[in-house]
């Protein structure tokens, strides 16, 4: 298949990044690039919906990647994957004699490895400059789940599914195959239920996360449900007031360099210097302000907050607010800026999940969550807007009989967009410009 018919038909299907902000798979694809990389490496603590995809189906997932090097005309695809999940490791290498140009690269099990800037970095060595995409050093990254969805496309089939793993106090630990739109209490349901009172659950992983309710519902990116102790650090952590946060930084922070050290951009060689961006806060913004626009690169995965800062402060979340007050304002990346890629001691500041997991707390939760893909549901709410980009334009009235993988909703024209599929036979019961509401006929 030629690569515009390859776009085309994502675009149609419906395919993003499973995970992550759900960049639309159809605008990744360049006959620009010359290594097409798998990310398997699970990036956080507790998440497991990718590997156990291509252990399950990885015929599938290396034929879809297979396509993708045909059309882009890429030289190679490389998959990398954490050495530990040895079933995962095991069923990619009883398929891979039939690829030739696809290879495996086993990754060390530390955090945040799954971070496609360091991904690329640890697969190929080179390193993207702050501020540019993959392509930029020819490299196109992808995930399991996404590539999976891929191969369902070039069979015709839409994107109506998503795997879920739901961990953490819960009777049944599962990764779940469930309707998009479906309601999050509705999974906490099907793994047994909250084993304790008071609950918080998180969205995502423990550390890159987000809060949300048992009402919200199941979407394209949507990785796994934690349901976690509302007294849990993980939690504690993710209701830290930036008030009160900014006047224990100008009480405490004794600039030991910790967050920085540890910092996986800095690693990587970017000018991200958190301990600079706590002084120049704690002096009023007087200071080294260059730190300040330097640490607009910060990725966001919590190492400061959650493991390296002695003093329990959360420079993440100071950063954040600097970045939003930026966005805000309307102002861009700074440009040009330099990085040293060549570290002697970046080896030496990798930080281990397994270690990271019991810094967190987590450590009785990382357990078994084996898929079980037989669930239904009485309605879903399909969100128009699953990813980056336009929201998808409804084509559906109140009324209407769907049945799965109907086209409900259309790629806005002339945007960075996808098609909308519904997700179970059924009624449309309410459609609005946020959402589509579909009743299950079957239930």
């Amino acid at each position: 298949m030629k690569l515009e018919e390859l776009k085309s038909l994502l675009r149609e299907k419906g395919v993003v990044g499973a995970g992550g902000a759900g960049f639309p798979s159809y605008a990744k694809l360049s006959d620009k690039a010359d290594t097409i990389i798998l990310n398997c490496a699970e990036c956080e603590p507790l998440l497991k919906v990718h590997r156990q995809v291509i252990e399950e189906y990885p015929f599938e997932v290396l034929s879809a990647l297979s396509e993708v090097l045909e059309a882009t005309g890429a030289e190679r695809a490389i998959i990398a994957i954490k050495a530990h999940y040895r079933s995962a490791v095991e069923a990619i290498e009883a398929e891979l004699s039939a690829f030739p140009r696809i290879s495996l690269h086993k990754l060390e099990a530390v955090y945040p490895a799954g971070d496609e800037i360091i991904l690329i970095k640890e697969v190929t060595g080179k390193v993207v400059a702050p501020g540019q995409l993959p392509l930029s050093v020819g490299v196109t990254v992808c995930n399991v789940e996404s590539m999976y969805n891929i191969y369902h496309a070039l069979e015709g089939i839409p994107v109506t599914e998503k795997y879920v793993t739901v961990a953490g106090e819960v009777a049944h630990p599962v990764t779940l195959l469930v309707p998009l739109g479906t309601k999050i209490s509705e999974l906490i349901a099907a793994a047994g239920g909250a084993t304790c009172e008071e609950i918080e659950l998180i969205s995502g992983g423990p550390m890159m996360g987000r809060r949300i309710s048992a009402s919200e519902v199941v979407t394209k990116t949507t990785n796994a449900i934690l349901v976690l102790p509302a007294d849990h650090t993980v939690v504690r952590n993710k209701l830290r007031n930036p008030k009160i946060n900014l006047r224990r930084t100008m009480s405490v922070c004794c600039q030991c360099r910790s967050c920085t050290d540890l910092c996986s951009r800095n690693v990587l060689g970017y000018p991200v210097q958190p301990h600079l961006v706590m002084r120049v806060l704690s002096n009023g913004g007087r200071g080294d302000v260059e730190a300040l626009g330097g640490s607009l690169f910060c990725s966001g995965c919590g190492l400061c907050e959650t493991y390296s800062c002695p003093q329990g402060l959360s420079p993440k979340q100071l950063i954040d607010e600097m970045k939003a007050a930026a966005r805000a304002k309307g102002l861009k990346l700074p440009e040009g800026v330099e990085v040293n890629p060549n570290r002697r001691d970046a080896d030496l500041k990798k930080v281990s999940v397994e270690r990271l997991t019991m810094r967190l707390g987590l450590k009785k939760y990382d357990v078994s969550a084996p898929i079980l893909e037989d669930f239904t549901t009485k309605s879903v709410k399909l969100l128009l807007s699953q990813s980056i980009g336009a929201p998808s334009e409804t084509i559906v009235a109140k009324g209407d009989r769907v049945k799965k993988g109907d086209l409900v909703a259309k790629a806005k024209d002339g945007a960075l967009s996808v098609s909308l599929h519904a997700s179970i036979d059924g009624v449309v019961e309410i459609v609005t410009d946020k959402y589509i509401k579909i009743k299950n006929t079957k239930s």
